[in-house]
């Protein structure tokens, strides 16, 4: 389970070395994570790390096919991690050390901004490989945070992107080497720290209204024949 440290006005949580998959263990963690930061006085800001070789391999198919009947109740929780993160009014960082895929890189798109590894990880949307359409939500999530190019060759293609790659289409902001990269995501919250997070709470959920509706819309984020 991730563990939650403070540098200074920045919460850094590390995610574990495994894959980092979402069940509902795993969103409940973030989730408690989330709370205790929010629940913190400003200022702060928040980096969310990987300590291992993956930042998050996305939902947790394995759980999912063991536990059917559960999977839409399952899944309007998942929509609401990205739209909580995607609305934080905390100035939030992914530092990605290694590979962001499916979900995890959705979570990813809903920080404010990301830093990769140069030399090794990929950030890759492969749906269209796994035969899985996005749902709605997660639709409206890549398309408010990728430039409309980037999406459709991201959604249609899965194509894997590497840290310089990523950096020229827009998805990260910078690509460092994997010494520099928690280090470079702590000095990038730490900057931005001081924003009044009442007011940036208001630009975000102003800025993304659209994808946010879209986020929690738990009828049409459900997948057909699964609880219903």
């Amino acid at each position: 389970m991730p563990s939650l440290s403070r540098d200074g006005n920045v919460f850094l949580v590390e995610l574990d070395e495994d894959e980092n998959r979402f069940n509902p263990e795993w969103v409940a963690s973030i989730n408690a994570v989330l709370d205790e930061v929010e629940a913190s006085e400003a200022p702060r800001g928040l980096v969310i790390a990987g300590t291992g070789k993956i930042w998050s391999n996305g939902l947790d198919l394995e759980w999912f096919a063991a536990n059917v009947e559960n999977v839409n109740d399952f899944l309007l929780d998942v929509h609401e991690l990205f739209a909580r993160t995607l609305s934080l009014g905390v100035p939030t960082i992914a530092a990605i050390k290694g590979h962001a895929f499916a979900a995890g890189a959705m979570l990813a798109l809903a920080t404010d901004e990301r830093i990769m590894r140069e030399d090794r990880g990929y950030f890759c949307l492969p749906e269209v490989d796994i035969r899985i359409p996005f749902t709605p939500g997660m639709d409206a999530l890549i398309k408010c945070r990728l430039a409309p190019q980037v999406a459709h060759e991201a959604m249609t293609t899965g194509r894997r992107y590497g840290g310089p790659e990523a950096v020229a289409a827009g998805i990260v902001q910078q690509a460092v080497p994997e010494d520099r990269v928690i280090a470079a995501a702590i000095e990038r919250a730490a900057a931005l720290a001081e924003k009044d997070p009442a007011t940036l709470a208001t630009i975000k959920q102003r800025l993304y209204a659209p994808a946010l509706a879209h986020l929690r819309d738990a009828d049409a984020n459900k997948l057909p024949g699964l609880g219903d």
